[in-house]
């Protein structure tokens, strides 16, 4: 094995640079040496970089140059520079102890060390080549005042050491807070079900570190729940596994093992171990992760609560190669289909009923690098089924030889997960385009419309014609779908400039209608007066004060919209200054509702990917949302006793009580200019409104609370917006409910 050694080398600290770099990883992949980062120009100019090795560019060397979000927001530049890189040569072009990476400006200079630039020595020996470089990551949550200390803090961090950032601390605690005892695990071995599965748990073998497969045997033959088959497909160049195996577990008769003629790959061993089950439930784990002994306990827990599931799926994290340090939580959502399309949340554990698994056929080589993305899109296929643990029973190894610790590593993954998605829409008979995203493994859909219906855009309008002409005007200039109408509902304006105003916009524009509602404000009943104005098959409630900036974002909403299984679709609004003011609602926090992530930069992946991925919610904000007008019709409209408050996250609620699906596209962009700092309102009167309103959201809406919100886990705080472990001393106060009969 290879001696693994942490590098970074960047210039980060000298802010008088020409050029500011970073080296993210370098590494040999087959007979290739890949080397991956970033690179900017203080002068704000293209950067050239070449490769070289005594002074002469590397023959048959390649570079790739692609956006870097991260770094563009981390220094104030333009997104749309190509500030990240990837450069791939033959190890066997080289044969001289160093390369060099060299950095010059434009696009025009030769390709040698005496271009004029500063050469960037890696100082490998590539001759021996025993040396890794730890993938740091895209720097994305690093990049502060201080990013190189922030970059080596998490370093250490990873590696057990130094400085933990403050969600790695909070998710120790929260460990240490739901850690089991002796005597619940006492009692979990002593536990009687009345359905006992048998569990095949299927796992690949290649050359596998007997320091990494040690720890994964013992926490299987320890399970509290003992019905299981453990089956072992070996790849390896020899026969050291099995000769460890059978000194190690000799009277395990549950344990399975064969030695592969050949190296199949993944993909080809995962189907030769799945091949051995003989189970109800094929369990699949990768050959160097951890599972917690309560794993098989609380997957067959679940199928005893429903006999009929199908899928099994639990939370995860990560752990170092020492597997004492543990760190990026993934507490996942129930079964959100729309989410495990563009990213594949689901990963591990997965458990299917073989019945399933057997149809579908397992893995394929031809997505290998998203073959556990294509299988896992193909069972689900298959069922309804499917159910979530919020238990975290699976530790994901990060070392530099696994996707986990160097997801760059793999770059033939983007290309597999766009095919992989592609094939699934061709199976399930969606029109759609996909495309990868700079964001590794997460894509981006784009659903072809059906057909080119009257889309109504309703505003409701008090004086404010500054805003309310900047939010027009950005839908008539930007707006790539042309079938819509804009219908204004005018409420109790005062100023006479304003009624000028409607007359004009009127006159020059065949697409606009203003209607007037006479009454105090209330947001139902002004929302439910412009539905009776619009003649629409989908419906926008747009607020006044927005402005678009996604010129395909009715596009996109009405494709989703003309699903019949969906009901209503929302957008990514940010504040002027290009922060996040919405990007979803999770019913519960505070005890009622909030938007999560609130005020993060709009190049912030958010925790889980919740900030760019598509994916269902339980509810959006009608600021910008688009709703079919047959299911508006369906639930009656806005409830109008949430005259200000909650009015929209009620109506989300009563399209999920009709079984359709609230859908959330983060590429849909608005800017909303409601002020990211004025703070609650002083005005008595509105408090007590606000707070019956609340009271009257809880009570009505009391069964949904309580269960909790399905597309955020129950291990998560309630009473902060940044997805934070819950505490076990988690508090709020709750305002008590009233009697609505």
């Amino acid at each position: 094995m290879k001696k693994l050694k942490y590098i970074i080398q960047s210039n980060l600290e000298d802010p008088n640079a020409t050029f500011r770099y970073f080296i993210e990883g370098a590494q040999k992949i087959d007979d290739d040496i890949d080397i991956k980062g970033w690179v900017v120009s203080s002068a704000g100019t293209p950067v050239k970089i070449d490769v070289v090795a005594e002074g002469n560019a590397i023959e048959g060397s390649n570079t790739w140059r692609h956006t870097r979000p991260d770094v563009a927001d981390a220094l104030g530049i333009e997104e749309e520079w190509n500030a990240g890189f990837e450069i791939r040569f033959e190890r066997d072009s080289v044969q001289c102890d160093k390369v060099q990476i060299v950095f010059s400006e434009g696009s025009d200079k030769e390709c040698n060390a005496d271009s004029g630039a500063t050469p960037l020595p890696i100082d490998f020996d590539l001759k021996k080549f025993d040396f890794s470089v730890s993938f740091v990551g895209r720097t994305v949550n690093f990049m502060t005042d201080d990013p190189v200390r922030r970059i080596k803090n998490r370093l250490k961090s990873n590696k057990g050491e130094g400085e933990m950032n403050p969600l790695d601390a909070m998710y120790k605690t929260w460990r240490d807070e739901n850690k089991l005892t002796e005597e619940d695990l006492k009692a979990q071995r002593e536990a009687k079900f009345d359905y006992n599965p048998l569990i095949s748990i299927s796992i690949p073998l290649y050359n596998t570190k007997i320091e990494f497969l040690k720890p994964l045997m013992d926490g299987i033959v320890n399970q509290t729940y003992t019905n299981f088959e453990l089956c072992l497909a070996d790849g390896s160049d020899t026969d050291y596994l099995k000769q460890y195996i059978d000194k190690n577990y000799p009277e395990d008769n549950r344990i399975k093992y064969i030695h592969l003629d050949e190296n199949l790959g993944i993909s080809g061993n995962t189907n030769k171990a799945i091949a051995m089950a003989t189970g109800d439930y094929i369990m699949l784990t990768d050959h160097d992760d951890l599972l917690e002994v309560n794993a098989l306990y609380e997957i067959v827990k679940a199928l005893n609560e429903d006999k009929d599931i199908d899928i099994v799926y639990t939370d995860e994290d990560l752990v170092d190669e020492t597997g004492t340090h543990y760190w990026d939580y993934k507490f996942k959502p129930e079964y959100n289909l729309e989410m495990l399309r563009h990213r594949n949340y689901i990963c591990h554990i997965f458990v299917a009923r073989k019945s399933i698994m057997d149809e579908v056929g397992g893995f394929r080589e031809e997505y290998d690098g998203a073959q556990d993305f294509d299988m896992i899109l193909r069972c689900c296929e298959k069922s309804d089924n499917i159910i979530h643990v919020p238990k975290v029973l699976y530790h994901w190894r990060s070392h530099i030889d696994s996707t986990a610790g160097n997801a760059d590593s793999k770059s033939y993954a983007f290309d597999a997960s766009v095919r992989a998605l592609k094939a699934h829409y061709e199976r399930v008979g969606i029109d759609a385009k996909v495309e990868p995203t700079e964001i590794f493994i997460m894509l981006k859909t784009t659903r072809k419309l059906k057909a080119t219906p009257l889309v109504s855009i309703i505003i409701p309008n008090k004086d404010h014609i500054d805003e309310l002409d900047k939010c027009i005007k950005s839908i008539i200039d930007k707006t790539e779908y042309k079938n819509y109408e804009i219908i204004i509902v005018e409420n109790n304006s005062e100023e006479d400039s304003t009624f000028d105003y409607y007359k004009k916009i009127e006159s020059e524009y065949n697409c606009i209608k203003v209607c007037y509602f006479e009454g105090a404000f209330n947001f139902s009943k002004i929302n439910n007066f412009g539905v009776n104005n619009a003649k629409g098959e989908h419906y926008i409630f747009l607020n006044n004060d927005v402005e678009i900036i996604s010129p395909d974002w009715i596009n996109r909403m009405l494709g989703y919209s003309q699903d019949e299984n969906v009901g209503a679709v929302g957008a990514k609004l940010l504040y002027p200054d290009d922060t996040v003011q919405h990007c979803g609602v999770v019913v519960g926090i505070a005890g009622f509702a909030g938007h999560v992530f609130h005020a993060l930069s709009k190049r912030d992946v958010g925790y889980f990917g919740r900030l760019r991925v598509q994916q269902e919610v339980s509810a959006v904000t009608a600021a910008c949302m688009m709703v079919d007008a047959k299911v508006y019709e369906d639930v009656g409209g806005f409830d109008e006793d949430f005259a200000v408050a909650l009015n929209d996250v009620d109506l989300c609620l009563k399209i999920r009580d009709k079984d359709k699906k609230i859908i959330l596209d983060p590429n849909v962009l608005l800017y909303h200019y409601e002020s990211k700092s004025r703070g609650s309102d002083e005005d008595e009167s509105k408090k007590e409104r606000f707070l019956s309103e609340v009271k009257r959201f809880r009570s009505k809406w009391k069964d949904f609370l309580e269960k909790g919100d399905p597309y955020y886990s129950p291990n998560l705080t309630l009473t902060m917006l940044d997805c934070s472990p819950r505490r076990a001393d988690e508090r709020f106060e709750i305002v008590e409910e009233i009697d609505l009969n």
